[in-house]
């Protein structure tokens, strides 16, 4: 069924592609390509309930340090805690992005989503310039 339509976004950076529910029953709540990596990530809307590490809080609401930092140095105590979260997808083959594209976007056919899927990764100002050649190599 054809309920979410392609809009153009900013993503790290870089120009790409969302997908956004057109209808309250659609199987997705929003997708995303991300070009750095080559993958369309998609949230559904189907909800699980997921364990997670979050910090401690005290009664005023701050987190609580511990005595010695833990070993990868984080200095707040931590406590698990289930979550509910929504399920996550990843495609990662061109042409399985392309087929889900035209399976689920109303207006695949008018959007151009190949522009996308073939620009190079954007390269981030922050990197060393000695780092951005080697990149480019």
């Amino acid at each position: 069924m054809k309920n979410m339509m392609l809009i153009t976004s900013t993503w790290k950076g870089g120009k790409t592609f969302k997908l956004i529910p057109t209808t309250s029953d659609a199987a997705f709540v929003e997708g995303i390509y991300d070009g750095g990596v080559k993958v369309l990530a998609l949230v559904g809307n189907n909800k699980k309930d997921t364990f997670h590490m979050l910090p401690k809080i005290d009664a005023n609401g701050d987190n609580e340090l511990r005595k010695t930092p833990a070993k990868d140095g984080n200095p707040y105590k931590q406590e698990r805690r289930t979550l509910e979260t929504y399920h996550e997808y990843y495609i990662e083959e061109r042409q399985e992005i392309i087929d889900f594209v035209k399976a689920f976007a109303v207006n695949a056919d008018s959007f151009d989503i190949v522009t996308y899927l073939d620009a190079e990764p954007a390269v981030t100002e922050a990197l060393p310039e000695g780092l951005q050649q080697m990149m480019k190599v």
